[in-house]
């Protein structure tokens, strides 16, 4: 299914991609599809330049694959704006791909420090999503 067809039925979608490297979006997009993945985040300055869409409780954004094809519709179904260093295991856990807090924070750190900084005070967007649909 191409963007346009995906677009029809989900007119306000967003869409974009996990990570920053083809490898690793492959990685989380997997998790995602595989249900160990049902939370996600990024830096609130990430959303403010507009480098990307604040997410909305309720809207079905599209994940895409590196390739730039649909991977699959999520659905929000919340968000909280919380400090780096206040996000908690549950959180953690819940972004899939760590089994700790301090796995989480260590990989978490590096990749904002690959994407424009990092700071233990940075806001973050941490939001938490339900599949709807996956593509082929």
């Amino acid at each position: 299914m191409d963007l346009s067809e995906v677009k029809v039925k989900y007119p306000d979608a967003e869409t974009f991609t996990f990570g920053d490297s083809k490898g690793l979006c492959e990685e989380l997009t997997a998790l995602v599809v595989s249900g160990r993945k049902t939370a996600t985040c990024d830096t609130l300055i990430f959303y403010e330049s507009g480098k990307g869409k604040m997410p909305c409780v309720g809207r079905v954004d599209i994940a895409m694959t590196w390739e730039g094809k649909p991977a699959v519709a999520l659905r929000t179904v919340e968000i909280e704006i919380k400090k780096f260093n206040e996000v908690g295991e549950d959180f953690a856990l819940d972004e899939g791909e760590n089994d700790d807090l301090e796995g989480w924070r260590k990989d978490h750190r590096e990749y904002f420090e690959r994407n424009g900084g990092f700071d233990p005070e940075m806001k973050l967007v941490c939001e938490r999503f339900e599949v709807v649909e996956v593509y082929g």
